[in-house]
């Protein structure tokens, strides 16, 4: 009985879910370092449009990316439920800004299914797939591929 929970238990994914306009993201939980509330951001002159700015975290500078505007949504004023993610990316730790979190969750890997050809396109290349929940599904981001090289040199400098 112990090993078939082991095997149903190493199937569990772990995800950190949260919201931007009304959709549900989910990130692997492991990626993510921690989850802040909003504070004073510093904006930077010259910064990709996506870039919010750079804010002292702990004494670290770490660059704050708007995941609105970084897919190309209308960006909106933050409040109380909005949140920043710090999430390290190949070496290189960035804050990305979020309407609200939702909770941690784990599902089976079995839900998860391949992004329709639809979203598959270019502009959604950092869809890794697409959780089927009881009442809603849940759309998985793949940090890697979230950022372009560019885009990722780009923050580097900022």
């Amino acid at each position: 009985m112990e090993e078939d929970e082991i095997k149903l238990d190493a199937e569990l994914i772990q995800l950190v879910t949260f919201s931007i306009a009304e959709e549900e993201f989910g990130v692997d939980i492991l990626a993510v370092q921690e989850i802040i509330r909003t504070m004073d951001i510093t904006k930077v002159p010259r910064a990709p449009v996506f870039v919010e700015g750079v804010i002292n975290l702990r004494g670290k500078v770490i660059p704050i990316v708007d995941l609105r505007s970084k897919f190309g949504l209308e960006t909106r004023e933050h409040d109380q439920s909005t949140r920043i993610i710090v999430i390290e990316i190949t070496d290189m730790i960035i804050g990305f800004v979020v309407d609200s979190v939702s909770e941690v969750l784990r599902i089976p890997a079995n839900t998860i299914e391949p992004p329709p050809p639809v979203v598959s396109g270019l502009e959604s290349e950092y869809i890794s797939g697409v959780g089927k929940l009881e009442d809603r599904l849940l759309i998985l981001l793949d940090l890697n591929r979230l950022l372009s090289d560019d885009e990722q040199e780009q923050l580097a400098q900022v």
